[in-house]
């Protein structure tokens, strides 16, 4: 079950960070990227690492996690690089132009995710014992308040400071941040309690 866990916990990750290059608009008022939809589904899956493994695990598969996403950000770089045949031009500008990465939007991603992550984690296992193990919601939710806080943050200021205006910038950070939160609670949530039930299922076979 960890393996499992740990596989769809980095691919979440990876697919979030590709998916951020589609921008999403809402009533020409609020913007976000594509990857704000799957992110919280990996922020769940960190939580089930951390409910039943503890920290010290969970921590290790968000270092791995991060290392993965700078290999796939080195090896996409390196298909931007590389030749294309000239009647596969039209390919190689789509291949391009999404893997040019913007290098203070890929820090921003990393920095994010580091310091979100850790601190969920952190959080949330600092919450269990607090509360003795009981109440699993209160914990997913309450350690995702303050990872989302510390990913979103970094992330939209460090990638687009100075790009857009100061009220388009805070409208980006509540936006983000509340989405995620929304989603996390409504379905992340129950998501976990069925991921959990069903490792410790798997784990007492």
């Amino acid at each position: 079950p960890l393996m499992i866990v740990t596989a769809l916990f980095v691919t979440l990750y990876l697919v979030s960070n590709i998916m951020a290059v589609k921008v999403i608009g809402l009533a020409g008022i609020f913007y976000f990227d594509a990857g704000t939809i799957t992110f919280p589904f990996a922020y769940m899956l960190g939580d089930v690492l951390t409910e039943l493994w503890g920290f010290r695990t969970a921590k290790r598969v968000i270092w791995t996690t991060f290392l993965c996403n700078i290999v796939l950000v080195i090896c996409t770089q390196i298909g931007v690089w590389l030749p294309s045949p000239d009647y596969l031009r039209p390919t190689a500008d789509a291949y391009n132009h999404i893997f040019t990465y913007v290098p203070r939007i890929v820090v921003g991603s990393l920095a994010g995710f580091l310091l979100g992550e850790l601190s969920n984690a952190w959080v949330m296992e600092k919450i269990k014992k607090r509360m003795q193990g009981r109440r699993l919601w209160v914990r997913t939710i309450g350690s995702s308040m303050v990872g989302y806080l510390f990913d979103t943050l970094p992330f939209v200021l460090i990638a687009f400071a100075g790009t857009v205006t100061t009220e388009e910038l805070v409208l980006m950070l509540l936006f983000q941040y509340f989405a995620k939160l929304i989603i996390e609670a409504t379905m992340g949530t129950p998501m976990a309690y069925a991921v959990i039930y069903w490792v410790k299922k798997r784990m007492k076979k």
